[in-house]
């Protein structure tokens, strides 16, 4: 039996806003992970002999950089240029981003000692994010600006590891071996974490994803024990101002605990159809996804049909951002992209009510 319509969106209120709270009708707001960056030739050129953390503490830069696939691609909505390590490296913490390999800590946390170094976030510790969404806000006009921040996991990966891991062996041998201090270093992540999200959002931004990138490689006994406690306290901290999405990888698992963390919209990976996960999470939030990444260097006619074959299974949730199931690869057409927005806009609401 088809499910009744939600009741279309408020007038001029955005259509992921709208989505993120279950209200918006037929209509399908579209975004890219990774949309603003390494797929675009425009970006690459303005990055030229900037590094990472540099461009992100840089107003100018993060203005042009987060509009970029705006313009190019006329999504509906505009995610924040930055990176999950710098509310870490704005408090001191001792770090850098290298190229081909990620974030690299200098002194990994082994001991309560090296929890001296997280100390809490203020709005002075960051005033160039300030000035970045102020005039990102300005110049975006009724289209929503994300803002985002690292969970407390995947921020206490790269600080128990060092940096990337495939096994995260020593982040799982800390989190059971010596539960006081893993309670402790996630508390204060998340302190910093939710700190960094409301300066955001008190800057204007409209919306906010919480990435736990790494969760995917827990048990769900240790996700629900370890992890979504401090998650749920970000979101608790930010309360319902913005419309709040919650993502992973490799959480078909999980999902269900992601989605007592607080979040308004959770978001799904490429492994999870939808529906499924919908069901999964019990059919009372929106969803975010979740077109395969790899399939953008499909032939387009596949690609189109998988497209729609998203859109298909997204209208079984109460409300559906359309995303990709992770980031946008940087050997990526962005003409790809921008045909799936056209195809998206041109074709989304009536896929969307045929299929609810």
């Amino acid at each position: 039996m088809n499910q009744p319509l939600v009741a279309d969106p408020a007038p001029h209120e955005p259509a992921l806003v709208a989505a993120a709270h279950r209200r918006q009708g037929t209509a399908l707001p579209v975004w890219f992970m990774r949309q603003a960056g390494r797929s675009l030739p425009e970006y690459r050129e303005l990055r030229v002999g900037t590094q990472m953390l540099q461009a992100c503490a840089d107003p100018e830069m993060v203005v042009e950089v987060t509009l970029q696939p705006v313009r190019r691609h006329h999504v509906d909505a505009a995610i924040f240029f930055s990176d999950i390590m710098v509310p870490l490296k704005a408090i001191g913490v001792d770090l850098d981003i290298v190229a081909g390999t990620g974030p690299v800590v200098a002194k990994p946390v082994t001991s309560m000692d090296d929890l001296d170094q997280l100390v809490p976030l203020t709005p002075e510790h960051v005033a160039f994010v300030t000035e970045s969404v102020t005039r990102l806000v300005a110049e975006l006009g009724d289209i929503p600006l994300i803002g985002f921040a690292g969970a407390p996991f995947t921020l206490a990966s790269y600080l128990v590891e060092g940096g990337p891991s495939k096994d995260h062996s020593r982040t799982k041998a800390m989190m059971v071996g010596d539960p006081q201090l893993w309670a402790e270093l996630c508390h204060r992540l998340a302190v910093i974490s939710a700190a960094f999200l409301q300066v955001q959002v008190d800057a204007g931004a409209q919306a906010v994803q919480l990435f736990d990138s790494w969760a995917g490689a827990l048990s769900e006994r240790d996700y629900r024990e370890r992890v979504l406690p401090h998650s749920q306290f970000v979101f608790d901290q930010l309360g319902e101002r913005v419309p709040r999405i919650h993502f992973g990888v490799g959480t078909a698992e999980l999902l269900p605990a992601m989605s007592e963390a607080g979040a308004d919209v959770v978001g799904v990976d490429w492994r999870t159809p939808l529906d499924v996960a919908a069901a999964r999470i019990g059919g009372q939030k929106a969803v975010q996804g979740n077109l395969d990444p790899s399939l953008l260097l499909a032939p387009w006619p596949v690609l189109a049909e998988r497209v729609r074959e998203v859109i298909r299974a997204g209208a079984k949730a109460p409300g559906h951002i359309f995303n990709l199931g992770h980031g946008v690869p940087p050997t990526t057409d962005p003409d790809v992209l921008t045909r799936i927005v056209e195809l998206i806009h041109a074709e989304g609401p009536a896929l969307r009510a045929e299929a609810r």
